[in-house]
């Protein structure tokens, strides 16, 4: 009897100790993920450089929604990141005006307010200035600045909001205001609440044993070295084929991503490193849109990048974490917009202008 009870004491001692390494294991790779990783903000905070007023959010989700700010009518800034599709347009590059195809593909316009920047090189310092770049291109919206204004100006309900959203001004309707507008709204579009930012703010159950796996491999192996901070990635700029360059027709020779904005010759084949918050609901992966599998994006990322052989089931694992980056996502009605008036320019079709893409 004495040595079944002293056999006992062992075996609980034995789990005891199991249980309390596990728990400091579990502990140590918490505070791992809280030193690289932030979780994304429940509620909307001020941010530099934006105001953030109900007038102006509202009349930048008017003009977000509004396919006459195109050319032809056709095209609003929804199309190509379609906030029922976690902000992408699901294809492998962008529609435009004229059934043109742009050159890359559409990265979310989700949590995009905390990118160091915006577009695939960087071009745009911010989401103001990112809102004026589709407008303009030839493959997108093809449009103009002076005709954005005439169409804005000539629908009375327009120029009302505009008048309120931006009260301090004497000529509110114009090219800039309308960006502004559309970044204040933008700027809302987040997706908190993920498995993944529980986790980081506290909640150790947040996330499941594969999930954990799956995290531990992604800083382990070196993935958090560029995809870290509150959008798990969007912070920073690195070549696409550090160790390995993938095929031609994932990396196209073509583009030569950051080089054509700095000229620098170290900057060619740079890209600004996409946010992966939400990833599973946005393929297709790389700029160039060529990879549908996020599996297989992984993969490759892993001998390009990083100069390892990533095995099925490290993959697997990472993918499984990434997975519980999927926020909840924004519930926006659908304005109904003002009708246009006998002075609103109509819509024209044929391609011309700038050709510039994401």
């Amino acid at each position: 009897m004495k040595k079944f009870a002293f056999c006992l004491v062992l075996l609980i001692g034995a789990a005891y100790a199991g249980y309390v390494l596990a728990e400091k294991d579990s502990d140590e790779l918490m505070q791992q993920a809280q030193s690289q990783f932030k979780p994304i903000p429940t509620e909307l905070q001020e941010i530099e450089g934006i105001t953030l007023t109900p007038e102006r959010i509202e009349l930048g989700k008017w003009l977000y929604f509004d396919p006459r700010l195109s050319k032809s009518w056709l095209i609003s800034c929804n199309t190509c990141h379609n906030l029922a599709l976690g902000g992408v347009d699901l294809e492998e590059t962008s529609i435009g005006h004229g059934w043109a195809k742009g050159p890359r593909n559409a990265p979310t316009v989700l949590n995009s307010v905390f990118n160091i920047a915006q577009f695939w090189d960087g071009r745009a310092e911010d989401l103001q200035a990112q809102a004026k770049g589709p407008v303009q291109a030839g493959v997108e919206m093809n449009n103009t600045p002076e005709r954005v204004e005439q169409t804005l100006k000539s629908i009375p309900e327009y120029v009302q909001r505009f008048r309120k959203a931006f009260p301090g001004d004497s000529n509110p309707v114009t090219f800039d205001n309308m960006a502004d507008a559309i970044e204040a709204f933008e700027a809302t579009l987040l997706t908190p609440g993920s498995p993944f930012d529980k986790y980081l703010n506290g909640d150790s159950q947040a996330l499941s044993k594969a999930q954990k796996k799956g995290l531990k491999l992604f800083m382990n192996k070196g993935c958090s070295t560029c995809h870290n901070g509150i959008n798990v990635g969007g912070g920073s700029y690195h070549p696409f084929g550090v160790v390995e360059k993938p095929g031609s027709k994932i990396l196209p020779e073509a583009d030569k991503g950051r080089f054509v904005v700095t000229e620098t010759a170290s900057d060619k084949y740079v890209f600004k490193v996409p946010s992966l918050r939400n990833i599973e609901l946005t393929p297709p992966y790389f700029h160039s849109g060529q990879v549908w599998d996020l599996e297989q994006a992984v993969a490759i990322m892993g001998s390009s990048q990083l100069g390892i052989k990533l095995s099925r089931n490290e993959t697997a694992a990472i993918v499984t974490f990434l997975k519980t980056l999927t926020g909840e996502q924004p519930r926006v009605e659908y304005p109904i917009l003002p009708p246009h008036t006998k002075g609103t320019p109509l819509p024209v079709t044929g391609v011309s202008g700038n050709v510039a893409g994401h």
